[in-house]
């Protein structure tokens, strides 16, 4: 706020040299001005240590500017982390974890626990203030531990999970493969007389030579079925033949029957109907 300029002052807020808008208002007072630049802030954890700056601007002030600083001190509950030295810690190592944790006011000293109760009491770990440090460690050090924090605003904690693996063998590799033993001859043969230097190789047999000397399964059965196609043809002709035959037969016994005068005349005009003719009797 400004008292008594003319002409009226400019007013200007800065948070850490970046300028930042405030709520102005300027009152007229006969020929001078009140200047009012005000500043709201909801403050958070981010905000301890900010500086916040109002500056002056006047004609009159050109070589001799005016301004007023202000160091915020925000106080906040503590955050926990747990940093570790090694990412693949093993047997017979050396392993530091610290515990980092951020609060204000500062929550120290920090507690640390194993598995939900105290540390073992050995002389390999150490707790020096924030760090806790295993001078050699050991299959025994497994567990989990925490790291918690706190202040009049709240308590925070963190958990690290130690897992000590085991050392790997110093031994180099071997370049090369150890000899493989060579199995025994196991063929025998059925005549000594008849036995060859070299033994028939029965691993590579060609998969053709059985199919040349077996049975060909698929030409017997076209053969087979061809077979059967011809019958059943041969069946349907001779049954059409002998149905056609009896129907002619009957035909041409019927034909005269009906006409003949008595059963002798019927039967020879049943038997020779194209060339029999009624024979006819002359006395003298």
């Amino acid at each position: 706020m400004t008292h008594g300029s003319k002409p009226a002052a400019d007013l200007r807020w800065f948070r850490n040299e970046k300028e930042i808008k405030g709520a102005k208002e300027v009152n007229a007072s006969g020929k001078t001005f009140t200047v009012t630049n005000s500043l709201q802030l909801l403050v958070d954890r981010d905000d301890d240590g900010a500086a916040y700056t109002c500056k002056v601007d006047h004609v009159a002030l050109l070589q001799t500017p005016q301004q007023a600083t202000e160091v915020l001190e925000v106080h906040y509950a503590p955050r926990v982390a747990i940093t570790n030295s090694l990412t693949f810690p093993q047997e017979g190592q050396y392993l530091k974890l610290e515990c980092v944790s951020k609060g204000n006011p500062s929550p120290d000293p920090v507690m640390w626990t194993k598995d939900g109760g105290e540390l073992p009491d050995v002389e390999r770990m150490i707790v020096e203030g924030r760090e806790l440090t295993f001078t050699t460690l050991n299959k025994t050090d497994n567990g989990t531990y925490r790291c918690e924090a706190s202040n009049h605003l709240g308590t925070s904690s963190a958990e690290y999970l130690l897992y000590v693996y085991d050392v790997p063998s110093t031994l180099p590799p071997s370049t090369t493969p150890p000899p493989r033993p060579t199995p025994p001859d196991t063929t025998v043969p059925l005549d000594p007389h008849l036995a060859s230097s070299d033994p028939p190789n029965t691993n590579n047999r060609d998969p053709n030579a059985m199919g040349q000397h077996g049975p060909d399964h698929a030409l017997i059965g076209g053969v087979v079925a061809v077979v059967v196609f011809v019958t059943l043809c041969l069946i349907i002709v001779l049954g059409r033949y002998l149905a056609r035959h009896k129907g002619t037969y009957l035909t041409n016994e019927a034909k005269g029957a009906d006409d003949a005068p008595d059963a002798d005349t019927a039967i020879i005009n049943a038997e020779g109907n194209t060339h029999a003719e009624e024979k006819k009797e002359y006395f003298i």
